[in-house]
């Protein structure tokens, strides 16, 4: 069975900084909490809402993945998983991965729960994949690098000097508050006013996916994220 830990993530010191003004939109993902993943059972599938029995009912017949309704960036490809079986591959990209443990993968659902064909498969259910967490980091730090995202180099602007905390935008923090440890992506030191890119630090008590969702990023690093899933996954698939 796939189950991702649900303990707290340890909590660390951080230094305080005054995160930008600039607070992007936080949308909701209510369907990765309320879906009832399909097992390859057809018959014994649960549809919880008229609005993705149709989505849902294209796995049954289909290998075509799916868009998260609340969520276009994200999709689900189905996959099979040594001594598991059937599971989903979550994904930004809709090219499916090349192997089931593809670094552009972020993480697993199962296709049904351990003994109940019909039960849901939620937020605990979901395992991180640690390929992606290394990608990721390496594409927002040359996202920083490349001067992407106008929200932290406002950031940077705001806060002068010090330690500047690359949240994840699921979660914002109060303005002037330090964020929930699972929700700091990394740290990286501003100086004059100037993101240093070679001093980004990741977070280990980062969570790929919380009760508030998976990975939102803010516009300027997910596009970046994205270009270097893309450039990944075309040489996997060379290989």
């Amino acid at each position: 069975m796939l189950r991702a830990s649900t303990n707290a993530a340890t909590r660390f010191a951080v230094r305080t900084i005054q995160p930008s003004s600039s607070r992007p939109f936080r949308r909701s993902f209510s369907f990765f909490t309320s879906i009832r993943i399909p097992s390859a059972h057809a018959s014994r599938v649960a549809f919880p809402t008229s609005r993705t029995h149709a989505l849902l009912a294209r796995y049954s017949t289909s290998d075509t993945p799916i868009s998260d309704p609340s969520r276009p960036d994200l999709f689900y490809h189905p996959v099979s998983l040594p001594m598991v079986g059937s599971a989903y591959a979550v994904s930004f990209l809709t090219q499916p991965p090349p192997t089931p443990d593809s670094c552009t993968v972020m993480g697993w659902l199962p296709a049904e729960t351990a003994g109940e064909a019909d039960a849901e498969a939620g937020l605990n259910d979901f395992v991180e994949n640690p390929k992606f967490r290394a990608i990721m980091h390496e594409a927002i730090q040359a996202g920083l690098r490349e001067k992407v995202d106008d929200i932290w180099i406002n950031g940077a602007l705001q806060l002068q000097q010090g330690w500047m905390h690359i949240h994840d935008s699921r979660n914002l923090p109060a303005l002037g508050r330090i964020g929930n440890p699972d929700d700091i992506i990394a740290s990286v030191l501003v100086r004059d006013s100037k993101i240093l890119p070679d001093t980004y630090q990741p977070m280990p008590s980062y969570r790929l996916c919380t009760s508030d969702g998976p990975t939102l990023l803010t516009e300027g690093l997910a596009t970046k994220l994205k270009v270097v899933l893309e450039g990944a996954i075309a040489r996997e698939a060379a290989q």
